[in-house]
Parts: structure tokens; C-alpha cells; sequence
């Protein structure tokens, strides 16, 4: 079962307390995948390097930054499901199996984009 984090959830176990209390929000979808991307990144070079005391942390907030964006997108089906897909793969590629063949690379061609977005110029 995927846990989505919503206004109930106790929020001080949240890494990202400020984040949570609606900071988040206010970020375009854009801004918010960039974040995720950064926590992807870092997590998977600290699992590369073998440092699971940094490695676990980041999972945990990369974790954290995309259920608190389901959220925030729980009545947009199409983004949703994006995310959660994401999420999976991004499980799958990081502790599991990596059944999906996912690359770091991969992942940070995706992630790439929505910094690209937040950089544009308006």
C-alpha cells in the first residue's frame, strides 16, 4: 500500500516539515519534480558509494517529496498516476530488483526536463 501523506499525518516525523505545512504547494509541478530529481540523485550515489547511513535518508526524503506532490495532485488522475508510477520504478531502481531496467542516467533525462521547465525564462 502506498502512503500519501496528507494534512493528518504527523508531521513531526516529516523531514520536510515547512514543506508539509504548504510550502509544497506553492511550487508548480515543474519545481517539485526538480526537487525529487535532486533527492534521486543523491540517493543513488550514496548507494553506488556503498553509504547506507546516506543513502537511507535520501531515499527517505525522495520518498517523502513525491507523496507530498501525490497530494497536492490527488484529484488530477493523469498526474497521479504518473507519480506513483514514478514512484515505483524509482523502488524498483534503488532497492529492489531493478525488474524495469532503470539507469541513473535514465532518470536523470527525465528529472532534466522539469529543470529545464523551472529555468525558462517567462
Amino acid at each position: 500500500m502506498i502512503k500519501i501523506i496528507d494534512k493528518k499525518s504527523n508531521i513531526n516525523k516529516l523531514q520536510h516539515r515547512k514543506l508539509a505545512q504548504g510550502d509544497w504547494q506553492k511550487l508548480s509541478i515543474a519545481e517539485q519534480m526538480a526537487n525529487i530529481g535532486s533527492e534521486v540523485v543523491r540517493a543513488s550515489k550514496w548507494k553506488e558509494k556503498g553509504r547506507d547511513k546516506l543513502f537511507k535518508p535520501a531515499l527517505s526524503r525522495m520518498l517523502e517529496l513525491i507523496d507530498l506532490t501525490a497530494s497536492c495532485h490527488k484529484n488530477n488522475l493523469p498526474r497521479l498516476t504518473e507519480l506513483l508510477r514514478t514512484r515505483e520504478c524509482l523502488l524498483d531502481f534503488l532497492v529492489g530488483e531493478n525488474a524495469y531496467g532503470s539507469t541513473i542516467s535514465g532518470w536523470q533525462k527525465y528529472f532534466y526536463a522539469f529543470n529545464l521547465l523551472v529555468r525558462k525564462p517567462k
